[in-house]
């Protein structure tokens, strides 16, 4: 049967003369097009939100292509403070949610890592503070490298005072968190465990999730950070994943941004010693 249009074909392509026009939400001159609505305050808030990548795309119409999108180390800010439970803070920054989030493997050489990361927020600022990544390894020989793992996770809950953990399902974490109970339920302890199943892709979830806040100087890492393999795998990352690089505690951190934290309160302040005053007389 032949085509519709087949006689019909249309000698100049489809909207051909027409222009286009386009308005980025602040002009040349750096003026918003639309003051009434968009001021420079809001523009900016907009710009801190999405980050620079999102932005440029969606609102001066300056689209990236995914795959000239990098994560630069350099934009990481380093902190040396602990978590101070009592007042809720990092150094001067007040914490009102915590997630500990861990991306499972078999732990082992020559494959992807097991890495968990502890990660703070404070929602007000909208910065995130990666305050531990556990990059989990077992031996070759090791027999049962699930439950040695969790004996690693559950040593570090035990020194923080944590007692919920996110572990992520997909592929070989399905039977996990079941092992983590029992592993446990051993030695006494009352953990609560949240499973998570991912769906988008690695690539797409390390971009969204990390980009904003690196571009925008909202990604607070932990000194002692320094010393696992994070840095090299944000150097050697890709979208298209070209170079063969891990990425494994970066996804292990988007993984934790993605997630909902759980809130975090002063717990008040810690014990105080008096003197008693002696010098007195009967």
């Amino acid at each position: 049967m032949p085509m519709v249009y087949e006689k019909n074909a249309f000698s100049t392509p489809f909207l051909s003369g027409y222009k286009v026009l386009k308005i980025p939400i602040v002009n040349a001159c750096g003026d918003p097009a639309w003051p009434e609505l968009f001021s420079h305050a809001r523009i900016a808030q907009m710009r801190e939100t999405v980050g620079h990548r999102h932005f440029s795309a969606q609102m001066m119409l300056n689209f990236v292509q995914p795959e000239r999108a990098h994560l630069d180390p350099a934009g990481l800010r380093f902190y040396d403070e602990e978590f101070d439970a009592h007042r809720a803070k990092i150094g001067p920054h007040t914490i009102t949610g915590m997630i500990l989030y861990w991306d499972p493997s078999s732990g082992r050489r020559r494959h992807d890592a097991s890495a968990c990361v502890l990660l703070y927020r404070d929602d007000r600022t909208k910065y995130v503070f990666v305050h531990d990544v556990l990059y989990l390894t077992v031996p070759d020989t090791e027999k049962y490298p699930l439950s040695h793992q969790c004996e690693s996770v559950l040593d570090f809950m035990r020194t923080r005072n944590l007692y919920r953990i996110s572990i992520e399902v997909n592929g070989l974490g399905i039977g996990l968190p079941e092992i983590m109970r029992d592993c446990a339920l051993r030695r006494g302890a009352n953990i609560f465990v949240n499973r998570v199943k991912n769906t988008k892709s690695k690539s797409d979830r390390i971009l969204n999730a990390i980009e904003p806040l690196l571009s925008t100087g909202r990604l607070y890492v932990h000194s002692r950070v320094q010393n696992t393999p994070l840095l090299a795998e944000m150097l050697g990352w890709s979208p298209t994943g070209v170079g063969g690089m891990h990425d494994d505690g970066l996804d292990a951190i988007a993984g934790a941004i993605a997630q909902t934290p759980i809130p975090v309160h002063p717990i008040g302040s810690g014990i105080k010693t008096y003197a008693a005053n002696t010098n007195f007389s009967v």
